[in-house]
């Protein structure tokens, strides 16, 4: 068991912190861990940021209690609408104390999206006017005692800024994943194929291992006549980035999207559905998980895809889960002449050694030709 989050969590009991909310984060995963074994009812992962923000909202409203949030600092950007035009303190004063995992901190080299955005992290809190501290090993539970107290005094978010490591120490838990069954379906296999079958098209694919393994394998099977636009960050948004290039085309463009990007913005679907010609293909890869920062789960296994894809307007569905029926599936599905969208179940489990995606800009001119 993790020392560190053990001690966290001590601090947050003995202040009455008992409601955690927020999105799943690779700097932030031993908290994950943690929270997956308390009782679903205290712990609720939204399916984007400010849905976090506005649930710890409500949880204060009705218990005069702090809640605490998550997320990666990525997310600072979907949390600015509630925390300006609802909880700010010169509206409703609401305190909650944000958790949050800083890519692209300054001395740890990342992602070009990641850098971009740690770069500006503590201008945009200062910006909102929300105190923060960094976190430190030697003192980080004086830190977090501080910022609670000066949360419940302000009556107003407080954050704490944590980078890479923090959270490990040498009892940390080991993550376990998920042995493919034997009919299962990998996420490399599915694009494998994929790549062979769509030719003369335009792939745009979501963040995460989406994007990075069809980069890999685009670079292995060097497939001619298609090309690909890799969604680096910006998760959510896939679906909007293919609607807006297929309106434009008449090339085949299949949005290559996972179940958390999905869920992050679901009205996205219902305004692709209504609005995509015929030359508009929507693919989910859907594993019931953020598998790329820890495989916390999502809340798709709730929900009837079926049933929701043709109520806002998709013509015709597809649903694959067996290894078998990729190659037939995906031929009835590009073949498809109506707006249609693929449900696949995948498992667990990426490519090894993936390769970080580079050269953007020559990544926009080549996909643009």
């Amino acid at each position: 068991m993790n020392t560190i989050v053990q001690n966290l969590f001590k601090i947050f009991k003995k202040n009455k912190i008992n409601f955690f909310t927020g999105v799943p984060d690779s700097v932030l995963k031993p908290l994950s861990l943690y929270l997956s074994n308390i009782n679903k009812k205290k712990h609720i992962i939204t399916a984007n940021e400010g849905g976090a923000v506005s649930l710890a909202t409500g949880y204060n409203l009705a218990t005069n209690k702090i809640a605490l949030v998550y997320l990666q600092n990525s997310g600072l950007g979907n949390i600015i609408n509630p925390i300006t035009s609802m909880i700010h303190e010169e509206i409703y004063k609401i305190p909650m104390l944000l958790f949050i995992g800083w890519r692209g901190a300054p001395g740890q080299p990342d992602e070009v999206q990641h850098n971009v955005q740690g770069k500006i992290t503590l201008n945009q809190l200062k910006l909102l006017n929300i105190p923060y501290k960094i976190f430190n090993k030697k003192n980080y539970k004086k830190q977090l005692l501080d910022l609670i107290k000066l949360c419940k005094k302000l009556s107003k978010p407080v954050a704490f800024i944590l980078k890479k490591k923090d959270l490990e120490d040498e009892k940390s838990k080991k993550i376990q994943h998920k042995i493919v069954e034997p009919n299962g379906i990998l996420r490399s296999d599915f694009i494998s194929e994929l790549l062979m079958k769509s030719k003369n098209s335009r792939i745009i694919a979501t963040t995460g291992f989406t994007s990075r393994e069809l980069f890999q394998i685009r670079k292995k099977l060097k497939p001619v006549n298609s090309r690909d636009f890799y969604m680096v960050g910006a998760m959510g948004h896939t679906s909007m980035v293919a609607l807006g290039y297929s309106l434009q085309t008449k090339k085949k463009v299949i949005c290559l999207d996972g179940d958390g990007s999905f869920l992050m913005h679901l009205g996205s679907s219902v305004i692709s559905a209504n609005y995509s010609n015929k030359n508009f293909k929507y693919i989910l890869l859907n594993n019931n998980c953020h598998e790329s920062v820890g495989g916390q789960p999502t809340s798709m296994s709730k929900v009837d895809v079926n049933k929701f894809v043709k109520s806002i307007g998709y013509k015709n569905y597809f649903f694959l889960n067996n290894k078998k029926n990729i190659k037939n599936t995906i031929n009835f599905f590009l073949k498809s002449n109506e707006t249609s969208f693929l449900n696949v179940e995948i498992q667990k489990g990426a490519l090894k050694n993936l390769a970080r995606i580079n050269n953007l800009l020559n990544v926009k001119k080549d996909f643009a030709k």
